[in-house]
C-alpha cells in the first residue's frame, strides 16, 4: 500500500492541541469541599472511568481522516507479455432508447445494460468464446445529445468496470438525443492522443510497448440526430488519423419496453430506429466492419469477430493497477465524530 498524497499526515500535529484543549476543558471542579477523603474512597463509577473516551474518539477520527486525506492506494504489479497491442475507444450510446429491452441469457434486461456487460466480458474475458484483451487500452466515451469520455484510455481496466458500473441513461429530456458524429470526433481525439496517455502510465525508461493499431468500437440503436458535427464528418476525421471504426446495430429488430400501468407492469413493442446505411457507411469508410446484435449471444459474436481481426503481439511490460482506499477511513472518522457527540449529550454530558 502507498499514499498518494503523504502530505495530508501534517494534520496529526494537530492531535496535541487537541488533547491540551481537551484536558483544559474538562480540568477543574464545579464546587468546592473542605475534604473529599470519603468521595475518593468509595470508588469511581462507569461513567466516570469513560468521561475521557469522547476526547479520544476526536483523536481517533483525526487520524482516521489524516489517512483518508493521504489517499491510501493498493496496487498490484502485473506482467504483461506484450509488445504491440490496441488503443480501443468504446463508444456507447446511453440515450432514451437503449432503455428497450432485449434478451440476455434468457432474461429481458434495457439494451444498455445488456450491452455494458458484454463489453465487460470483451475486455476481462469470459471464460468461453471471449478471451479478454489485458494487453490493450481501452477507454469508454458515452453519449446521448452530448458526448462525455467516461474513461480515459488504461491498462489498468480494473479502473474501467468501475466507470462501466455507473454509466446510466439519461434522465433529462432536455438531454436525450443520438450524437453519433460527436461521439465519434471526441473518442478519435482521444485515440490521437493515445501515446501521450500510454507514456504517463509507463515507468520512466519503458519503450517496449507500441500501439499496433486504433479502433473505435460504437454501439448504438438509434440515428444521428443531435450535435455539432455529423457522422460522416467525424469518419473522415478519424480516416485521417488512422483510426478503424466498428459498428454494431443493438437491437435491429423487434423488441419491447416495460412499462408501467395501474394494471401492472405491461410490454410494450418499440420501434426500431437503427440506421444501419449510416453505420455500415462509416465501417465501410474507415475499414471496419458492421454487424447488428438482436441478444446477448449475437453481441459476444460481434466482440469475438472484432477480437480476432484486432489481435496484440507479445513482448513484456509492467504496470500497477491501484485501487483507491480513502472510503472506509473517512466514514470510520465520520462515525467516531457522531459517537463523539451522541455520548457529550447523552451518557458522558458534564454539567456545566
Amino acid at each position: 500500500m502507498q499514499f498518494e498524497t503523504p502530505w495530508a499526515f501534517l494534520i496529526l500535529l494537530a492531535i496535541p492541541v487537541v488533547l491540551y484543549l481537551g484536558r483544559r476543558r474538562g480540568g477543574g471542579t464545579a464546587f468546592r469541599f473542605s475534604s473529599t477523603r470519603h468521595a475518593a474512597a468509595s470508588g469511581r463509577s462507569w461513567r466516570q472511568r469513560l468521561i475521557g473516551l469522547p476526547l479520544w474518539l476526536r483523536v481517533l477520527a483525526l487520524i482516521l481522516l489524516a489517512i483518508a486525506f493521504a489517499r491510501p492506494q493498493q496496487g498490484r504489479e502485473h506482467v504483461r507479455d506484450v509488445s504491440k497491442g490496441v488503443a480501443i475507444e468504446m463508444v456507447v450510446d446511453r440515450s432514451g432508447s437503449m432503455g428497450a429491452e432485449m434478451s440476455f441469457d434468457g432474461k429481458r434486461m434495457t439494451r444498455l445494460d445488456a450491452v455494458k456487460k458484454v463489453f465487460e466480458e470483451f475486455v476481462h474475458g469470459n471464460g468461453k468464446s471471449l478471451e479478454g484483451r489485458p494487453n490493450d487500452l481501452v477507454g469508454l466515451v458515452a453519449f446521448a445529445r452530448y458526448a462525455d469520455t467516461v474513461c480515459p484510455l488504461t491498462l489498468g481496466h480494473g479502473a474501467l468496470s468501475r466507470f462501466l458500473e455507473n454509466t446510466q441513461m439519461v434522465q433529462r429530456r432536455s438531454e436525450d438525443g443520438t450524437a453519433i458524429g460527436d461521439a465519434i470526433a471526441l473518442s478519435a481525439a482521444r485515440l490521437h492522443t493515445a501515446e501521450e496517455a500510454l507514456k504517463q502510465q509507463l515507468k520512466e525508461g519503458e519503450d517496449s510497448y507500441e500501439i499496433k493499431s486504433k479502433l473505435i468500437i460504437l454501439l448504438t440503436d438509434g440515428e444521428h440526430n443531435a450535435g455539432r458535427r455529423n457522422p460522416q464528418q467525424a469518419a473522415e476525421l478519424a480516416k485521417e488519423w488512422g483510426i478503424k471504426i466498428y459498428t454494431i446495430g443493438v437491437g435491429g429488430g423487434e423488441s419491447t419496453r416495460s412499462m408501467s400501468t395501474i394494471m401492472g407492469n405491461i410490454l410494450m413493442p418499440v420501434r426500431s430506429g437503427l440506421d444501419s446505411r449510416t453505420l455500415s457507411a462509416l465501417a465501410q469508410e474507415t475499414g471496419g466492419i458492421y454487424r447488428e446484435a438482436n441478444d446477448a449471444d449475437s453481441l459476444r459474436a460481434v466482440y469475438k469477430e472484432i477480437g480476432e481481426l484486432e489481435k496484440s503481439e507479445f513482448a513484456t511490460i509492467r504496470y500497477i493497477d491501484y485501487r483507491e482506499w480513502f472510503a472506509p477511513f473517512a466514514l470510520a472518522a465520520l462515525l467516531c465524530l457522531v459517537f463523539e457527540v451522541l455520548l457529550r449529550g447523552t451518557l458522558l454530558r458534564r454539567i456545566p
